[in-house]
């Protein structure tokens, strides 16, 4: 039964973007591994950018900045 948790920021992701992914992933776990696509599941987490960071600063910021300079 494996279980997979895509974290991604909550930036323009797509509902078909989500459906793709929850199906390549699933997928891929059957041809890799042999995994039964029932028993897979997949999980995405949209996180705000606020509380996402890189570098040392929040995603928000950081791209806050970029539209200022």
């Amino acid at each position: 039964m494996p279980y997979v948790n895509i974290k991604v920021t909550d930036l323009g992701v797509t509902r078909e973007q989500k459906a793709r992914l929850i199906a390549g992933v699933t997928q891929l776990l059957q041809d890799v591994l042999q995994k039964n696509p029932a028993t897979t599941f997949v999980v995405i987490d949209e996180v705000n950018t606020d509380n996402w960071g890189t570098g040392g600063i929040q995603v928000s910021e950081r791209d806050r900045l970029q539209h200022l300079g």
